[in-house]
């Protein structure tokens, strides 16, 4: 990506000693990040500290360096504005529009995409003012994200906390890449999305299982939750990825648990996304105790594989059979390579037919595509027989690419 300048505001929270790595890897990323804390996030952690971090001089004031005209300049230069922690004071003064200080003074010059990374108690996060403020910047244009959930100062936990800094990074990244990734247009919509790879055990210590990272289901969980939706992710072994903020995570490790998740919780939801690379294929038998190896004369031993129910096709079938009354789209993945039969788009064009589900991402795979790595590309298929290119970039990216088609479908179904 090409490098930026980015803005990263604190605010005063005890969560401003977060924004510490955000600093940091926005500028080992190599972007050029200048730093603008309230004189309250200062109580927390130091100028020093962010001008090491950063390598350029912090300041919080408009009459700080006034020849330069900071408080106008900060925010027509930036690519980018991140206020990270956005305090439920500092959400107030943005949307009153005031400009007693450095950072406030910056919101009101940017004209670039500027994002809210909240935190708080969860009382403050519920109240009807903050409420109401979030709405109103969200109205203008602003994103703000979803906090996550869990522990806050002392002993109080709920939602309110401050997202990871590689979270943060990632959305931050997505916006870089394209300006418009999140507008709030699923609010009120239930999105189910599973992710990651499922195992099979064979006994104690072996299993069947894929090379799935989970990183691609993970990112539509993230987008579309922070698009408004009321996200449930269905996660299957996953390559350490951090849970995304306001989403709630279910934790699977086979394909028969996968199947009786989604079962439980699809009847609530109005999209289902397959992102998951569920097993075609299961041990007929698992072992209790270790196979062992034996002696070298002791033969191969030999697995029987059985056929595990194929999750997506069922899901198309209880929603024509009526029990998933509320689902309007569902959406399958494809891991597709070409053979002596047909190109990967020949096999992805029989795969949707063979599901019957409404949107087909395809990935053709392959050493260093789509299975481990950060970034892919593809293609979009609907049962209408619409194709459509998923061009190369972040798989935060493509998972935005994945939900505008998602609330388009939806567009056309209500």
């Amino acid at each position: 990506m090409e490098h930026k300048r980015i803005v990263v505001g604190v605010s005063g929270g005890i969560a401003a000693y977060k924004a510490c790595t955000v600093v940091r890897q926005l500028a080992e990323a190599g972007h050029s990040v200048q730093v603008v804390p309230t004189e309250s996030a200062l109580r927390f952690v130091g100028a020093a500290t962010f001008e090491a971090l950063s390598g350029l001089p912090v300041h919080t004031g408009v009459f700080d360096d006034v020849p330069q005209v900071p408080h106008v300049a900060i925010g027509q230069q930036a690519d980018l504005v991140v206020v990270a922690p956005a305090t439920a004071d500092l959400l107030a003064r943005a949307v009153a529009g005031r400009a007693d200080d450095l950072l406030t003074a910056t919101l009101l010059t940017a004209r670039c995409p500027v994002l809210f990374a909240p935190a708080m108690h969860t009382e403050m996060w519920q109240h009807p003012a903050t409420v109401a403020n979030v709405a109103t910047l969200r109205e203008r244009g602003a994103v703000v994200l979803e906090p996550a959930s869990g522990r806050l100062t002392g002993a109080d936990t709920g939602p309110g906390r401050l997202p990871e800094a590689e979270e943060i990074n990632t959305v931050v990244s997505l916006l870089l890449e394209r300006s418009d990734a999140l507008p709030y247009d699923l609010a009120g919509r239930k999105v189910l999305v599973t992710a990651g790879g499922t195992r099979e055990p064979i006994d104690p210590v072996r299993f069947i299982g894929n090379r799935s990272s989970g990183k691609q289901g993970y990112a539509v969980a993230r987008v579309a939750a922070q698009r408004g939706a009321e996200v449930t992710l269905i996660a299957a072994h996953a390559a350490g990825l951090i849970d995304p903020a306001g989403v709630h995570v279910v934790r699977v490790s086979s394909a028969q648990q996968l199947q009786d998740a989604v079962t439980k919780h699809a009847p609530e939801a109005q999209v289902l996304v397959m992102a998951a690379a569920v097993a075609d294929f299961r041990p007929a038998r698992t072992a209790q105790a270790k196979i062992k190896k034996g002696p070298d004369n002791q033969g191969e031993p030999t697995i029987e594989l059985i056929r595990n129910d194929d999750v997506l096709a069922g899901a198309v079938r209880a929603r024509a059979d009526g029990q998933l009354p509320n689902m309007r789209a569902i959406v399958g993945f494809a891991a597709e390579t070409g053979d002596e039969n047909g190109d990967v788009l020949f096999h992805a064009r029989a795969k949707l037919q063979r599901k019957g589900c409404d949107l087909l991402v395809v990935n053709a795979v392959g050493e260093g595509r789509a299975f481990e790595v950060d970034h892919n590309d593809g293609w979009l298929l609907a049962a209408d027989g619409t194709e459509s290119a998923l061009e190369p970039g972040s798989k935060t990216l493509m998972a935005s690419r994945i939900v505008d088609a998602v609330v388009a479908f939806l567009g056309g179904r209500d």
